[in-house]
């Protein structure tokens, strides 16, 4: 944990909180230090419009912010631009900043994808200036979108909260630390 961190996680600590992950066998710790690109398998986006509005997507179970796993030999940046394309028909403006990472902990003996880093990995979160410009790709092997919102940060994490906690205090995070301006 970095002195930064330990600052943070007095306001986040559902964040910084450890925790294990049923379904990825994994224990999750939280960093807002930089993430080593080779070893991130997931990225999700607080995806900024240029009026200052995170873009949210629902599925028909869930909401939560663009993003997903990488492919083989996928760069963060290009994982990025394929979410984003994918789950909200956006288009990124600039480069993507990094916001923080869950560092995931494997117990298994392989890995999730035979290219995903293991048994250590990062789940990393960034920012990105983007252009809603389509509707979702929705590729038949990806998440299904049904709704993709336009947010105020706020109201973006208000919306988030009930499905996913964890993506809500992503956005507060990014808000706190004054990333979630216009671009």
């Amino acid at each position: 944990m970095t002195d930064q961190d330990d600052s943070w996680s007095t306001q986040f600590p559902r964040l910084f909180c450890e925790r294990y992950v049923g379904y990825a066998d994994c224990r999750l710790s939280f960093t807002t230090a930089p993430a080593p690109d080779h070893l991130v398998s997931r990225l999700h986006l607080v995806a900024l419009t240029a009026q200052g509005h995170v873009v949210v997507c629902r599925s028909e179970h869930a909401r939560f912010l663009p993003g997903g796993t990488r492919e083989p030999e996928e760069t963060v940046s290009a994982l990025a631009r394929r979410e984003l394309l994918e789950e909200a028909g956006a288009h990124i403006v600039g480069d993507i900043r990094h916001i923080a990472s869950h560092v995931a902990v494997s117990r298994r003996d392989q890995p999730f994808r035979p290219h995903l880093s293991h048994p250590r990995a990062y789940w990393a979160y960034a920012l990105a200036h983007v252009d809603v410009t389509q509707p979702p790709s929705n590729p038949p092997d990806g998440e299904q979108i049904v709704e993709v919102l336009e947010l105020p940060p706020l109201e973006a994490a208000a919306y988030l909260d009930e499905h996913d906690p964890l993506h809500a205090d992503v956005v507060r995070l990014a808000s706190a630390m004054g990333l979630c301006v216009s671009g």
